[in-house]
C-alpha cells in the first residue's frame, strides 16, 4: 500500500513499503520532514515530472568502512597524492555537479531545484556533508550525504575524471568514524568497492543505536 502524506509530520511504518521500496507520496521537503525520514530509514527519490516519492527498500545496499576494497591501482593513486581531498568546503558545487553530470542509466536528474535547496539548507544546519576531490584547485569529483547517528546516508556522487568519486568515498571510509555508509540501492560501481546488501531490520539497528 502506498500512503499519501498530509501536512502532519509523520511517516507510515517502513515495513509497509511496496516490493520496490516505495512507501509514500507527496508531503514536502522541509528540514523537519527530511530528518524524520532519514532517522526512520526513508529517503526521497523522484524526478521533475512526479510528486515527491518516499522509499524504504526491504534490502539495503551498504558499505561497511572496514570492508572497503581498494585496488592496487587505487592504492598507488592515493600514495601519489595527485588529488587533494577536502570535506564541507564546496557543498553547493558538489550538489550542482551531481545534478548536472550525465549518467548512462538516467534520462534526467532526480536532484531537482527543490531538492538542491532543501539539502543546501540541511548542510547549513550541519546535517548534510560533502567530500570533494581536487586536482590543481579544480573540483573533479565528490559526494554528499546525510549523517544520522554515525550512519552516512549517501545521496549522490560524481566524477569528472576516472576514480575521482572513488577517492572521495575511500577517504570517507578511512577518515570519518562511521558505522556504515548507506548506498540505498545496488550499483555495480559501489559493489566493486565492497558494498553489499543487508535487510531493513539490520540497517535500522545501526541507524537507531
Amino acid at each position: 500500500m502506498i500512503f499519501r502524506l498530509s501536512e502532519e509530520l509523520v511517516f507510515p511504518n517502513p515495513n509497509l513499503a511496496e516490493e520496490d521500496g516505495l512507501l509514500a507520496i507527496e508531503g514536502d521537503l522541509s528540514t523537519e520532514r527530511l530528518l524524520l525520514a532519514y532517522k526512520n530509514g526513508i529517503f526521497p527519490w523522484f524526478g521533475d515530472d512526479s510528486p515527491i516519492l518516499w522509499y524504504s527498500p526491504k534490502m539495503r545496499f551498504v558499505l561497511f568502512p572496514n570492508e572497503v576494497k581498494i585496488s592496487k591501482s587505487m592504492q598507488q593513486l592515493i600514495k601519489s597524492r595527485k588529488y587533494k581531498i577536502t570535506i564541507n568546503t564546496a557543498f553547493e558545487k558538489v550538489i550542482n555537479a551531481c545534478a548536472d553530470v550525465k549518467r548512462a542509466d538516467q534520462e534526467s536528474t532526480w536532484i531537482t531545484t527543490e531538492m538542491k535547496q532543501a539539502y543546501i539548507k540541511l548542510h547549513q544546519l550541519g546535517y548534510v556533508h560533502s567530500v570533494e576531490t581536487w586536482e590543481n584547485d579544480q573540483l573533479i569529483g565528490g559526494l554528499y550525504g546525510v549523517m544520522i547517528n554515525q550512519v552516512f546516508c549517501g545521496e549522490s556522487m560524481f566524477s569528472y575524471q576516472s576514480n575521482a568519486s572513488k577517492m572521495a568515498l575511500i577517504w570517507l571510509c578511512q577518515n570519518i568514524e562511521l558505522k556504515l555508509i548507506d548506498c540505498q540501492i545496488h550499483s555495480n560501481h559501489l559493489a566493486t568497492l565492497g558494498a553489499r546488501m543487508i535487510d531493513r531490520e539490520r540497517f535500522m539497528s545501526f541507524l537507531k543505536k
